[in-house]
């Protein structure tokens, strides 16, 4: 049994759920009839998660930057008979995005549950970094304060109704304090650090948060770096397959074995891990897009 689970999610997977398949009628999903907002929805994991999340019956706004995009993704899904709506924003923008909230809260009354998804990753070690403080300062605008903004202006509502979900889409790196990617990281740990202690304010609302903690996806954040060509690494519908999972059983987390491993290391052997990602990172090398940024915007 999970203890990572809410108490309804507990005995809806492990009672009710187990009786519903022996008699031959499996339960609906509780995503069914709720209002589900995913940020990143024009592309990769907050597609797919737009999609899964459509064909289990919610009602699912579609927030990213590219219109052309999101109206492609919106006409997708309704074609497969799901309920969709597109809002072009660029969370990075604090004005778009407390227009983008008002709007939303004024067309759909409330959003039950909440996919901060929206994201930047930068793979750059620190000795091509010193001159790109504005590394550090546009993962934390698009990791980190988009979300926190957007996450904010939509708790008020959820705790007045007494019900909402957020999920953050993280990283294992927030484990395993990878070395090159200092800014990414960070801004992921201050997401998952929020979160954790939000839900914890929230708990009595019955409003919850949950950071799934990924590992490599192959989407287009990672093509740019040469190292993860030929890395194992999940589909973004595989992604997604987490997303509805984390939306529909609202755990704590989500990570990956090897995440747990290294979160491990680095507690009860903290220059051990540092010895050993040290050997990692210099059979890893920069990505030629990441050397030559040095100097450069």
């Amino acid at each position: 049994m999970n203890l990572f689970l809410t108490p309804k999610a507990l005995v809806r997977r492990h009672l009710v759920a187990p009786v519903a398949r022996l008699v031959g009628s499996p339960l609906p999903s509780p995503l069914a009839g709720r209002v589900v907002l995913v940020t990143g929805a024009s592309s990769g994991i907050g597609e797919a998660t737009a999609k899964a999340v459509a064909a289990r019956g919610a009602r699912v706004l579609c927030v990213a930057r590219r219109q052309g995009e999101l109206d492609r993704v919106v006409r997708e899904i309704e074609a497969c008979g799901g309920s969709a709506y597109g809002y072009a924003c660029d969370l990075t923008d604090p004005a778009a995005t407390d227009a983008l909230v008002e709007r939303v809260l004024r067309e759909h009354e409330s959003v039950d549950m909440l996919v901060n998804n929206a994201g930047r990753s930068i793979r750059r070690s620190l000795e091509f970094s010193y001159d790109r403080m504005h590394d550090f300062e546009r993962t934390m605008a698009i990791n980190f304060f988009g979300p926190v903004r957007l996450t904010l202006g939509l708790l008020p509502r959820m705790r007045e109704r007494r019900f909402g979900h957020v999920v953050n889409i993280v990283t294992w790196g927030v484990q395993m304090k990878a070395p090159k990617f200092t800014a990414y990281i960070a801004s992921k740990t201050a997401l998952d650090t929020f979160s954790r202690i939000a839900g914890r304010e929230t708990w009595f609302d019955d409003v919850t948060f949950t950071n799934l903690r990924l590992d490599l996806v192959r989407t287009d954040m990672i093509t740019a770096t040469d190292a993860y060509r030929r890395a194992p690494a999940k589909s973004p519908e595989q992604a997604a397959a987490l997303v509805v999972r984390a939306l529909e059983d609202r755990p704590v987390t989500i990570s990956t074995v090897a995440g747990r491993v290294g979160e491990v290391l680095n507690l009860v052997a903290p220059r051990l891990s540092d010895a050993a990602m040290g050997l990692m990172a210099a059979r890893m090398p920069d990505s030629p897009a990441a050397r030559a940024g040095r100097g450069r915007t």
